[in-house]
């Protein structure tokens, strides 16, 4: 068998797609706690979605470093395709909202009186952030290379 080779845009693609997989299991890990029953263990519902939104929290830093980072996707994205500046500005200035949220979600759920319907409903919107932002990345992406990273993952 012979040895394959990839180019760094593949290798650099490839693990897009692979911290865009661990990204969405902390989004569904976020969104079954949310979902999970609150009624007679409310503070064992709120420790569970605070968890969940610690690895979210995690994986979105890293996220953020992947595509923002000196040798990140969007310094390669706009190397190759300047005409997409605004698009990453756009990802860019979503990248610090998104962070507000998640530090404005896991701050209420940690409050004594924390209203469960409330703090399902702002993690919800948080969630929906989420997934606009990452489809408009995939868009990003696609546009740049003509390459689907894959919206499901």
């Amino acid at each position: 068998m012979e040895p394959t080779s990839h180019t760094p845009e593949q290798v650099s693609l490839d693990s897009l797609r692979r911290h865009r997989a661990e990204l969405r299991e902390s989004m569904s890990a976020l969104e079954a706690a949310l979902a999970a029953p609150a009624a007679e263990a409310k503070a064992h519902w709120a420790d569970r979605v605070d968890t969940a939104l610690a690895g979210l929290s995690a994986d979105f830093a890293v996220h953020v470093e992947i595509t923002e980072g000196p040798d990140g996707l969007y310094q390669e994205l706009l190397a190759a395709s300047p005409r997409l500046t605004q698009a990453v500005s756009l990802l860019t200035k979503e990248h610090g909202e998104i962070s507000g949220l998640l530090d404005d979600v896991r701050s209420a759920v940690r409050a004594p009186d924390s209203d469960v319907d409330l703090m399902r409903d702002e993690g919800t919107r948080l969630l929906g952030r989420l997934v606009r932002h990452r489809q408009r990345g995939s868009d990003l992406v696609y546009e740049a290379y003509e390459f689907d990273i894959g919206g499901d993952t």
